[in-house]
């Protein structure tokens, strides 16, 4: 029954008339598989419902699971989400309560929507260019991939489907009003939900990284990718060129994303004058704080200026901080 619940309601988003990524689809999927099995690996039953007969004790029993197990509340907040999508297929739409319904406390399942800290390679202590120059013996193309995520603020997957000849065009075929005009030549970058944004290209660092790109690429409408892959392959190998050279959250405290998080961060202290409030810049004045968080969420493919805070931080970070930083204590 699941299997023919996934068929016919898998591709649909469970709150807008839309679909859902393949990503999303197939990380769906897992859960719900995974969700079924754990009732009677994890929760004590001796054999998984028909999703038919899901109840309260079902989800009441899994959520007390993944409280032992530790779960971080971004995860529990996504495996509700799925179950509500489940709810929603099997016209139970309340099947699934809130969080504290379940004796869920905030701080279990509470996202943090800004972030805490500088998750850049630079806070972490990691040399950008000396970890490309090394990624660049063992794999040119994922280097490539990772300095594009650097010089442009990209996603993984938007970097792998980056073509360095096609999607660099002339201000004048971006179609953005003349009041835009910030370089002569622009990256086309489509991202999350399909957004486009375009991005000026008014670095030499840039230039440099499409110049490198473009001699790895087989032809003038060819991506980043290696054309012997596909989509998720090319993907899997950035993941494992990452993990190979440690860069990982257990191992390095930050992960490919992190090239991201410092192109924004800077561009927020290009912007602001000051630097971001997770990497201890001072608040700025509201006007100013605004114009920089907007160049912040536009950079990253955002359509909401809130989520600059997810890479900058917030002003109430910085508004906290201890005025005298003597009187800190040392970092351990």
């Amino acid at each position: 029954m699941l299997d023919v619940l996934l068929r016919l309601f898998n591709m649909q988003h469970t709150a807008l008339g839309k679909t859902v990524s393949h990503k999303t689809r197939h990380e769906r999927a897992r859960f719900l598989r995974r969700f079924f099995r754990d009732l009677v690996d994890k929760a004590g039953f001796r054999r998984p419902p028909d999703p038919r007969n899901l109840g309260q004790k079902h989800v009441q029993a899994m959520v007390q699971v993944w409280q032992r197990e530790r779960l971080a509340p971004a995860t529990i907040q996504t495996y509700l989400s799925f179950l509500r999508g489940l709810a929603s297929w099997l016209d139970k739409p309340g099947l699934v309560r809130p969080p504290a319904h379940y004796g869920l406390r905030l701080e279990e399942y509470e996202r943090h929507e800004y972030a805490q800290r500088d998750k850049s390679w630079r806070a972490q202590g990691l040399d950008v260019e000396q970890v490309l120059q090394q990624v660049a013996a063992f794999d040119p193309r994922i280097a490539a991939c990772m300095r594009l995520m650097h010089v442009f603020g990209l996603r993984d997957k938007e970097s792998v489907m980056l073509r360095p000849h096609a999607h660099v065009v002339p201000f004048a075929q971006t179609g953005l009003p003349d009041v835009g005009l910030n370089a002569d030549d622009y990256l086309w970058v489509k991202g999350k939900g399909g957004r486009v944004r375009w991005i000026a290209i008014d670095a030499d660092a840039q230039r440099l990284a499409l110049a490198q790109a473009r001699t790895l690429v087989t032809g003038q409408d060819a991506s980043m990718g290696d054309p012997a892959r596909t989509l998720r392959q090319n993907l899997r190998r950035l993941m494992y060129v990452l993990e190979k050279f440690g860069i990982t959250r257990r191992a390095a405290g930050t992960t490919g994303h992190g090239l991201r998080h410092g192109h924004v961060n800077d561009l927020y202290e290009q912007i602001g004058g000051v630097p971001s409030p997770v990497r201890g810049g001072p608040v700025l004045p509201p006007v100013q704080d605004r114009a920089a968080r907007k160049a912040v969420a536009e950079r990253a493919g955002h359509a909401r200026l809130r989520a600059s805070g997810a890479y900058i931080g917030s002003v109430t970070l910085a508004r906290n901080r201890p005025s005298d930083r003597s009187a800190e204590p040392p970092c351990g």
